[in-house]
């Protein structure tokens, strides 16, 4: 299968993942299996969705080499201080059956840590072999900066909320700046930019459905990886059918347009100040 992927900072990461949020057990044991079986070769999860148990027996039954497979994990803000953090990332190896992960996270930034500290543990996750590959997720661009002045490996990407609902290109570029690459959650805006008349007109033409061309709009964009979530195989394998098609710039530009100031969706009381809409 055709896949893209983006280079960052020494990490090659596949550009459409497989997000495996709130999907548990044995429910995320077979998502995983059936995302590996139609394509996925990237596969996301956290210590906060409770599911990483599932997700390594997912990864063990569909057969596919670990080597062809780029595994993120990420550690939650209550773990992030420098005396927990590596502990964490040993236990995320553990419950995931791996020797080590593909990319470990910062899942969100936490003000009650020293960020100073942090990086470090972070930085020691990588030296001691726990991951290959270290980023941050939900950094707002100052959170960014302040982060790469501090760290001593590079950070691979940031991963945020991203959707043609939203106008990420400040964070992106500032990420970018660094070799990042950007990762979107929740990329197909959690079903509400479906029947939005730039993605109809988009599907229409290309003969895809609204998710495909959300989905193609984020992994044609520049260093831009998405990480669908489905707990449907019929689902699962339509988004990866994303690669054998090319949106217009004119579809690009009128899709992005969508973009409003209040299209933020993911908003729990431990976000960090965001940047401006």
């Amino acid at each position: 299968m055709q896949q893209i992927v983006v280079k960052a900072n020494g990490a090659e990461i596949p550009a459409r993942g497989f997000g495996t949020w709130s999907l548990k057990g044995e429910e995320a044991a077979r998502g995983v299996e059936a995302a590996l079986t139609c394509g996925y070769r990237h596969i996301d999860t956290a210590i906060m969705y409770e599911n990483e148990v599932g997700v390594g027996e997912g990864l063990r039954a569909s057969g596919v080499s670990r080597d062809a497979v780029f595994v993120t994990t990420k550690v939650p803000p209550g773990l992030i201080s420098e005396k927990d953090l590596v502990a964490a990332a040993e236990g995320s190896v553990k419950r995931l059956g791996l020797s080590q992960v593909d990319l470990l996270l910062i899942h969100w930034p936490n003000p009650e840590f020293d960020l100073a500290g942090s990086i470090r543990a972070l930085n020691k996750a990588k030296t001691s072999g726990l991951t290959r590959h270290i980023g941050v997720s939900n950094f707002p661009t100052k959170l960014l900066e302040q982060a790469w002045a501090l760290t001593k490996e590079p950070f691979v990407t940031n991963q945020c909320e991203y959707h043609p609902l939203m106008d990420q290109s400040k964070l992106i570029a500032a990420g970018r700046k660094h070799g990042m690459s950007f990762t979107s959650y929740s990329p197909v805006g959690r079903g509400k930019l479906f029947g939005l008349a730039p993605i109809v007109a988009a599907a229409k033409a290309h003969g895809k459905t609204e998710s495909q061309i959300i989905l193609r709009w984020h992994v044609q964009q520049a260093g831009v990886i998405a990480i669908p979530r489905s707990s449907n195989a019929g689902r699962i394998a339509e988004n990866s059918e994303i690669f054998d098609f090319a949106l217009t710039d004119d579809e690009m530009v009128a899709i992005s347009q969508l973009a409003r100031p209040d299209g933020r969706m993911v908003k729990p009381a431990w976000a960090p100040e965001w940047d401006a809409a």
